[in-house]
């Protein structure tokens, strides 16, 4: 009986050790110096538009051996850099982004969609103005390594996505002035 204990635990000590390391989820906190959500659209179809958001915080879960993850992100529209002062006024009044009464803007991933090892797209839902509609980022552009400075395990990532404004009760002046939105996220993540 002895022998067949000390078998048993042999067998248990080896298939334990031949067994594959399960990863947990990891959590990264969005770095809000190196993260840019963008907006471009068409004005009156003589140029392309280009303004960004200067805070933007949040995080983002990833379970690596699952394929696995989360995006939780809030974007202050208070910080709408246009490059002119005057319009950033403009953009942040009632008919567009009505700061006063909505201040963030929120996108939380309901699933994210991985090809191999990378994400290549995010469903989730994005909230501008107290309105939610599910959208699907496109990831473009996706990295997971050591950030060279801070040492540190790391993501970076480019998505992208288009909406169309007069959907979030942002619609002033279309369609002489674009309905459709393009925006992209250049995020970075540092695992905390």
């Amino acid at each position: 009986m002895h022998k067949f204990a000390k078998l048993f635990a042999a067998i248990a000590v080896s298939t334990a050790a031949a067994a594959p390391a399960l990863a947990a989820p990891e959590t990264y906190t969005v770095d809000g110096t190196h993260t840019f959500p963008r907006f471009s659209y068409s004005h009156f179809g003589m140029s392309t538009q280009l303004s960004r958001f200067d805070k933007t915080t949040g995080s983002v879960v990833l379970d690596k051996a699952a394929k696995t993850g989360s995006v939780d992100i809030v974007i202050d529209m208070t910080s709408v850099d246009t490059g002119f002062s005057d319009f950033n006024g403009h953009i942040q009044g009632e008919d567009f982004l009505d700061t006063a009464k909505y201040p963030t803007a929120t996108f939380k991933s309901t699933k994210v969609n991985f090809k191999g090892d990378k994400p290549e797209s995010i469903d989730g839902n994005l909230t501008i103005k107290g309105v939610t509609k599910p959208v699907t980022l496109k990831v473009t552009n996706y990295v997971n390594m050591p950030h060279p400075m801070l040492k540190k395990d790391a993501i970076g990532a480019d998505a992208t996505v288009v909406i169309k404004r007069t959907e979030f009760n942002a619609g002033k002046f279309a369609p002489h002035v674009g309905d459709d939105v393009t925006i992209t996220v250049s995020l970075e993540a540092i695992k905390g």
